[in-house]
């Protein structure tokens, strides 16, 4: 039996669909904020690493529990060998958001267990949210019909954030924790750390439990100091 946690003892704070920088993405967005709120639509959310997957599945499940569904978000490439024993666990009530979709590629029993999954999930008439790298055809998927499954639900493309979407996203989560970005400092930051948004988050995390122990405001020196850049 898989354990379940509450969502907000499993996953940062960060995530949800209200710190969600929309960018190119503000249809997806309204897509999955419109499924965590019940409307009918399955949906399939795609996009490379970075894109924000995660964070709009987990999003959305919060959404719903805070609405009062039922919501369960399984990120199938975290479960336990075997996985299709793990996947036929999965109840199916309120909203069923799957991520990593394409971690049962190559895995018949997998594969097989995922499509009983999706039967599963109609028959009960639960909503389902999927999330992947790439489109269903794209994934490596053996079973045609699990395949023609998931191309039955609505597409939502996840595009990458550009530099300046990247800073807009920093400065709504910086807001949340209480912190000030000045564009000196995200200058400074941009031309030395890994601008990916995981990497960029994490720093912010960083810096917002440095400045509260510090009792400092953000500047590039404090922030020099934290990194200790060599040569800066």
């Amino acid at each position: 039996m898989i354990r379940q946690y509450p969502l907000d003892l499993r996953w940062p704070p960060h995530q949800r669909l209200d710190a969600f920088w929309p960018g190119p993405n503000a249809t997806a967005l309204r897509g999955v904020a419109a499924a965590a709120a019940g409307a009918s639509a399955w949906l399939y959310v795609h996009g490379a690493a970075g894109t924000g997957k995660s964070h709009l599945l987990i999003g959305a499940c919060r959404a719903a529990l805070d609405a009062g569904r039922r919501a369960r978000y399984v990120g199938l490439a975290e479960l336990p060998a075997p996985r299709a024993g793990a996947i036929g666990a999965i109840a199916v009530e309120g909203l069923v958001a799957i991520d990593s979709t394409g971690t049962v590629a190559g895995d018949p029993d997998a594969e097989r267990a995922l499509f009983d999954l999706y039967n599963r999930a109609r028959a009960a008439h639960a909503q389902m949210l999927f999330a992947a790298r790439a489109a269903p055809a794209a994934l490596g998927i053996g079973l045609a019909d699990l395949v023609s499954r998931l191309e039955m639900c609505t597409r939502c493309p996840l595009r990458p954030l550009d530099d300046a979407g990247r800073r807009a996203m920093l400065g709504l989560l910086a807001g949340r924790l209480g912190l000030r970005l000045e564009d000196d400092v995200l200058d400074w930051w941009f031309a030395r750390q890994s601008r990916d948004p995981a990497s960029l988050v994490a720093l912010l995390q960083r810096l917002d439990r440095a400045t509260l122990a510090a009792q400092r405001r953000v500047t590039i020196p404090f922030l020099r100091e934290l990194l200790r850049a060599p040569g800066a």
